[in-house]
């Protein structure tokens, strides 16, 4: 019989899947995979907070609870402690009632929503990323049908910031254009702006008339203080001026499977943000309808209970903590080991991720060689790194500097 589908070509091989299957197919014993996002504990495994796991019985031994859909907006609770976590607790924009919060499937839903919603109701159809950025955001923008271009942000050369390349690239923008702004612990960089780089690119955006629409997706997580990592994102809300922001509960709760996230537009006025609310429920109903509660459930219980909420910070702290101390024990043994260059970058770095500076060449190398796994760019994964396995990726590297150059 013949088939409807039989014209279809193979999608082109996603870089990052490409090296999650050559890692889950290689039998050795020894192998590591760097490549992914997601946080592991010293013994190497995916990790459960406890306090999820008590949030999590509280919610089982409730018997008054039930399965029925959310509403479009998802829970209302969660709603308004998501965009407290991220706004503060004495912001204007939520006393005024000009903050627009809805519950999204995680932190790439809330962007896909955000980027729907623009490209029916923002003027300037043109959208801002870094170079490089995140994998995945400039097929999520552009199927949402914006127009991605970029802006510079990383500096080979220092393995830092290009801060003039890129306030220059954002003064060129034209007015309206939307500007993507990861708000800590950039991916894949792990490069962040100091705070009074922040004011300047603040400066650039409202005298451009940017909109700025923030990736948070790691609050808490880069720094290990929740207050610290919204600093950014508190800036440009402070001064009274539009902004979205997206938010993920993946990284910071460790909730990688719920798919739990929010998606908050900072607006002018309460008239403009009941519009938009209205705007934001059109696109989400034929999306996906109702956003899922089991998820919603877990962090409102955190977030409203005090003692819960503490020792989550308590945790979140000890997760990003073990994370600065792979760095530092990753750039010691490079230190000991003599490996060429300058590898200081490792611990200037912040968040999940460091940009080692190593070419695909380099990579492929250690993949072969050492069976340990990150994206072709150059990007390993930090929060995968244990104790046990930081000389295994000192030596890869080594070896790959000196033989490979």
């Amino acid at each position: 019989m013949d088939s409807s589908f039989s014209s279809i070509v193979p999608a082109p091989e996603d870089p990052i899947l490409t090296v999650y299957f050559a890692s889950r197919d290689d039998p050795s014993p020894v192998k590591l995979n760097l490549s992914g996002g997601s946080y592991r504990s010293e013994e190497g495994k995916p990790l459960v907070l406890q306090v999820v796991r008590r949030a999590e019985q509280q919610l089982a031994n409730d018997m008054s609870r039930d399965k029925e859909y959310l509403s479009l907006d998802g829970l209302a609770e969660f709603n308004k402690l998501s965009a407290k976590l991220i706004l503060g607790d004495d912001s204007s924009a939520v006393k005024e009632n000009r903050a627009v919060t809805i519950q999204c499937l995680s932190g790439t839903g809330s962007l896909r929503v955000g980027a729907e919603f623009l490209a029916k109701h923002n003027q300037e159809r043109v959208i801002f990323i870094s170079n490089p950025t995140w994998g995945n955001h400039p097929n999520l923008f552009s199927l949402a049908g914006l127009s991605v271009e970029y802006y510079r942000y990383y500096d080979p050369k220092t393995r830092g910031l290009d801060f003039k390349g890129m306030l220059e690239d954002l003064g060129a923008a034209p007015s309206g254009a939307i500007v993507v702004l990861q708000a800590c612990a950039h991916n894949p960089t792990g490069v962040d702006p100091t705070l009074e780089q922040w004011e300047q690119i603040r400066q650039v955006v409202r005298s451009k008339s940017l909109l700025p629409f923030f990736d948070n997706a790691y609050q808490g997580f880069a720094s290990g203080n929740l207050e610290s990592d919204a600093r950014a994102v508190r800036m440009f809300v402070n001064d009274g001026g539009e902004c979205m922001i997206a938010q993920s509960f993946a990284k910071n709760m460790g909730l990688y499977g719920e798919r739990i996230g929010a998606l908050t537009i900072v607006c002018t006025s309460e008239d403009v943000a009941r519009k938009v609310k209205s705007q934001l429920l059109l696109v989400v109903r034929p999306m996906y309808l109702s956003p899922p509660i089991h998820g919603a459930s877990i962090v409102t219980t955190i977030l409203k209970n005090s003692d819960m909420y503490n020792d989550w910070t308590v945790e979140l702290k000890g997760m990003a903590n073990r994370i600065l101390s792979m760095r530092k024990q990753l750039y010691e043994a490079l230190q000991v080991r003599g490996t060429p260059g300058d590898w200081s970058h490792i611990t200037r770095q912040i968040g999940m991720f460091s940009f080692t500076g190593l070419n695909e060449k380099q990579v492929r190398f250690i993949a072969k060689e050492y069976h340990i796994y990150m994206t072709f760019n150059g990007r390993v994964s930090i929060a995968g790194l244990s104790s046990k396995t930081v000389s295994q990726l000192a030596d890869a590297i080594h070896a790959s500097v000196t033989r490979m150059a």
